[in-house]
């Protein structure tokens, strides 16, 4: 007899199995997750068979964490199987009709990509597994719709601006295209959640056939709904009512950080083989980094009433940086760079003047010479 497993997972990518594969394991979740390869991609055929293995894969969380290093193996046993849905359709149908209560999802940037002249046949089951992943999905409920079942609550993690909104709008939109019976759009906007959510952990390297290696940090925030009810309990899930400031966090500081020193290297010459890490061993570098963070990026945050936030999230922001054992390249962050600038930073400046005071009328912009100068020049470059 098989393992009924409540959460159906779309994606084998190592960031899944050291995030949400991870919290469900350490909640005490055991055999809950049937993982799905969406795509016909060679060479992960040994992967979906460890996914089955009773005994679960690994998961090296490697970092530091409150001043201290961190190296420790932890087994993820939350796994049931995984499965191709291009090779076992018939029975990815059968699980999501018959067992699932959440899907959870992590496509490549593709994923969220549907051909304009794709359509299916809503009326029946197809015996093989649609083109596109909305495709699929859209297949996938549309079976469970038919048979009666109460609606899915459904967690993109892909780093798409409202995911959760987003999938649904994809959805509907190939559900309307395709000639979708009134019943099953119904269903599919009132009986079904689409939970946005937002997903930070770097997870640095794959291990094989399965697991990964991953820094301490972690985060799951899960923008709360009427009826939302989390997959597991975990300290790195968060249900927030707006998930707005966790983003603003991670763009403007996080990112934002990565920016300015990729910035810095790029001015000095762009030295091959340069790491976050080793940047920040520079005295001089920190410093200039700190005191950006402070003096400009910190006033903004604080003028939105973030200010607590953000003056923890630099902290951390900086503990990231220095994992001993993440060679994170300077030269990968620096790709495409003008358009993160603008991005990161030249979005940050209007944010940051937005708004007016209480009882004062329109806010006097910030004083912020460094991040302006770096925003004009880029743009003038």
């Amino acid at each position: 007899m098989s393992t009924a497993t409540p959460i159906v997972q779309f994606g084998t990518s190592r960031f899944l199995q050291a995030h949400a594969d991870l919290f469900v394991s350490e909640a005490g979740g055991r055999a809950q997750i049937t993982i799905v390869q969406t795509t016909g991609a060679a060479g992960r055929a040994g992967r979906l068979a460890a996914f089955s293995a009773p005994e679960g894969f690994p998961v090296i969380v490697r970092g530091r964490e409150k001043g201290a290093v961190v190296d420790r193996e932890v087994r993820v046993v939350s796994v049931a199987r995984g499965l191709s849905a291009l090779d076992d359709w018939a029975e990815l149908v059968r699980i999501v009709t018959d067992e699932a209560r959440w899907i959870v999802s992590n496509t490549s940037d593709a994923g969220f990509a549907v051909p304009e002249d794709e359509r299916l046949d809503l009326t029946v089951t197809p015996e093989a597994a649609p083109g596109s992943f909305i495709a699929k999905l859209l297949a996938l409920l549309a079976a469970r719709h038919r048979a009666g079942q109460p609606g899915l609550t459904l967690l993109p993690c892909e780093l798409v601006a409202r995911n959760g909104d987003r999938l649904r709008e994809l959805v509907l939109g190939l559900a309307h295209r395709s000639g979708a019976a009134a019943s099953l759009v119904r269903w599919l906007e009132d009986e079904c959640l689409w939970v946005s959510s937002l997903v930070d952990r770097i997870v640095s390297a794959p291990l094989e056939p399965a697991g990964a290696v991953a820094e301490p940090y972690a985060l799951w925030a899960i923008e709360d709904q009427p009826g939302f009810v989390p997959p597991c309990k975990h300290e790195a899930i968060r249900v927030v009512a707006d998930l707005e400031p966790y983003e603003r966090l991670k763009l403007h500081i996080l990112n934002l950080g990565h920016t300015l020193l990729a910035e810095r290297w790029l001015q000095a010459g762009a030295t091959p083989g340069v790491t976050v890490r080793e940047m920040l061993a520079d005295a001089g570098i920190r410093g200039w980094l700190e005191t950006i963070y402070r003096e400009e990026v910190l006033p903004g945050f604080a003028r939105h009433g973030l200010a607590r936030e953000a003056d923890a999230y630099v902290a951390t922001t900086l503990e990231r940086f220095e994992n001993p054992f993440l060679d994170h390249l300077v030269s990968d962050i620096a790709q495409n760079h003008v358009s993160k600038v603008a991005r990161r930073i030249g979005d940050f400046l209007a944010w940051c003047n937005t708004g007016k005071s209480a009882g004062k009328g329109e806010r006097s912009p910030l004083n912020q010479p460094r991040l302006s100068a770096l925003v004009a020049a880029r743009a003038a470059a």
